[in-house]
């Protein structure tokens, strides 16, 4: 499978959707560049979400990006990020090689199938040093609107370069493999 830069990604889902839903939707991205501005996402928009997620301090005037348009409690990442994130570097700093530098989004064990604030879209991310120093990944989605791709790329983006700039070895962005178990075009 070819490496497509994120906006590439986010070109190919657009099409994909217009005829209706798509299972099982893979790509791998090059994280190197995770920016991908659209009319409903710009680059204040993206940074206030992905901010957010990742629990750190928002203005007044960001928290007015904030719609369910944009994802609503769906995409709400952020409940004990900072310590997953430390968890990963941790286990990447002690043990390099690990297969085990995993960020779980928190879910209810037998959520409440009539609340989508339940239902988080984003699972687990799943992080890897290469042999080229890169940092790697994997993401699994239940479920991932082609419209809100800009936000929660952007928001991986920064979880990676979050763990990057705090592991001892400074790794650049590498690749991330993308799985969405259904991805659709909006959030209706």
């Amino acid at each position: 499978m070819a490496i497509i830069s994120c906006r590439q990604a986010w070109e190919n889902m657009t099409k994909a959707t217009d005829g209706g839903s798509v299972r099982n939707y893979t790509q791998v991205l090059d994280m190197s560049d995770y920016l991908v501005e659209t009319e409903l996402f710009s680059k204040p928009v993206l940074e206030a979400y992905s901010a957010w997620n990742l629990e750190q301090e928002i203005t007044d005037d960001q928290k007015q990006y904030f719609s369910d348009l944009r994802g609503g409690g769906q995409g709400d990442y952020r409940d004990g990020m900072a310590a997953k994130i430390n968890n990963v570097v941790e286990c990447l700093t002690e043990f390099p090689k690990s297969k085990r530098a995993i960020i779980t989004i928190s879910n209810f064990p037998n959520h409440n199938h009539q609340s989508d604030d339940q239902a988080k879209c984003l699972r687990e991310i799943h992080l890897a040093l290469n042999d080229d120093n890169q940092l790697i990944g994997t993401v699994f989605f239940r479920a991932q609107a082609s419209l809100i791709f800009p936000k929660n790329i952007h928001f991986i983006g920064s979880v990676m370069s979050e763990v990057a700039k705090a592991l001892p070895s400074k790794p650049t962005l590498g690749s991330l493999f993308y799985l969405a178990t259904i991805l659709v075009s909006d959030r209706s």
